[in-house]
């Protein structure tokens, strides 16, 4: 096995210097899809991609990718990378730490004189989390073929289509639905990520093989009540359209605390009108989502949810219209990547688990254009998407050490066509 281990004060360097991009005038770290501080943030990428000695350019869809040639540049790729946008008030690590250690990974190959046989591509694709648009993982949507005309016409809360937040940001919309690359057009596609998750930190183990990635259901549901009076209407006689949406609420938590294996529901956001103590409320809405890597259960739990809240709120008197913002089926890892990574980390000396991912990745959507892995590494207390999130050095060192051996393992394996996830 080659010498790859990452030089880790290096790749903790890189983390402190990405993590200045931000919004200040929030808490946390605030650097979501074509803001100021994302727009900084990669061009700080750009240029330490290029330091690190790989070809770079951003394509139509604003993904920055960054090449190492290997021996055959006519062989498929290999692929690693992840995103470095986050939600507001967001942590550190989350699509960073795939990202910069694709990079590491990269200057580690050159370093060693370890020449790859096809070229190796790390990308940083755009707007991975979820955004106003309803529109998530934007820029490997785009290489997939899945960014369709229609989503550029999607608003945000203000009416800001999707298309043209892509021109404001220096991009081409209509141009970055026709980019996609060739359908199984890469050798394999495998992402280092923290898991976001308690599994790892709670067995001890140090490297997560993720099996599956879970499919998401997101729900919005409308309620229409009748307002009126809140000091001189009875109790019995309201038709309180928050009543029935905090109801709709606790169904949610009700259906995914029931699911029998890896199964979520959460309730995101919830809006009501008109806003008054004094009022009551006839309108209300409610996002909601569900995610599992079962997907019949996550169909089935979507109905039911629909179901019981439209039996709740016409119980109260209340109006439900409910609309299906996304499906993302489940997306299984291919089999002979988790089992080439899991017999990496152990020839390391790396303890493993096979772990799912309650969190959707950019890895589902590259999943079409070839076999997909991912590695985790442990969050600490399972906290991610917050000011608290964090993973120590030498767990994304390791992770990172893993991520390189892997990519060169995968450079020299021949994997047969039903390794394709899809």
């Amino acid at each position: 096995m080659t010498t790859l281990a990452p030089e880790s004060g290096r790749l903790a360097t890189d983390l402190e210097a990405l993590a200045e991009f931000h919004d200040p005038e929030l808490s946390g770290w605030s650097r979501e899809a074509f803001s100021s501080p994302y727009r900084a943030a990669r061009e700080w990428v750009r240029a330490t991609m290029s330091g690190a000695g790989l070809e770079v350019h951003i394509d139509a869809a604003g993904n920055v990718i960054g090449r190492l040639a290997g021996r055959d540049p006519a062989k498929p790729p290999l692929v690693t990378g992840s995103h470095t946008d986050t939600v507001s008030q967001g942590g550190r690590y989350d699509g960073v730490v795939g990202v910069l250690s694709g990079i590491e990974v990269a200057r580690r190959l050159r370093e060693t004189g370890t020449r790859l046989e096809r070229d190796l591509l790390v990308v940083d694709f755009l707007g991975e989390e979820a955004n106003e648009f309803g529109v998530s993982c934007l820029g490997s949507r785009a290489i997939t073929g899945q960014l369709i005309p229609e989503h550029l016409d999607r608003t945000d809360g203000t009416g800001l289509a999707l298309g043209r937040a892509f021109e404001s940001f220096g991009l081409d919309g209509g141009a970055a639905t026709r980019i996609a690359w060739a359908a199984k057009g890469i050798h394999a596609y495998l992402e280092l990520h923290i898991e976001q998750g308690p599994l790892l930190e709670r067995s001890g183990e140090q490297i997560g093989v993720v099996t599956a990635i879970a499919g998401i259901d997101r729900v919005l549901a409308s309620f229409s009540g009748l307002a009126g009076h809140a000091g001189t209407m009875p109790m019995a006689e309201r038709h309180d359209a928050l009543v029935a949406a905090a109801e709709a609420v606790l169904i949610v938590e009700r259906v995914g605390c029931g699911a029998p294996g890896h199964g979520v529901a959460t309730s995101g956001r919830i809006e009501s009108s008109p806003g008054s103590m004094g009022v009551i409320t006839d309108r209300a809405r409610l996002w909601a989502e569900l995610r599992s890597v079962d997907p019949s259960w996550l169909h089935g739990a979507r109905r039911q949810i629909v179901d019981e809240i439209t039996a709740a709120a016409r119980a109260r008197g209340v109006e439900v219209e409910t609309e299906y913002l996304t499906d993302q089926d489940p997306v299984p890892a291919a089999a002979p990547v988790q089992d080439l990574i899991a017999t990496t980390a152990s020839d390391l000396g790396y303890t493993w688990k096979a772990v799912p991912s309650g969190a959707g990745h950019d890895a589902a959507h590259l999943a079409r254009l070839g076999p997909m892995g991912m590695i985790f590494v442990p969050s600490v207390g399972g906290l991610s998407h917050c000011p608290q999130e964090f993973t120590a050095a030498a767990d994304i060192a390791r992770g990172a050490h893993v991520l390189a051996e892997a990519l060169v393992a995968l450079d020299r394996e021949p994997l047969p066509r039903s390794a394709f996830s899809r």
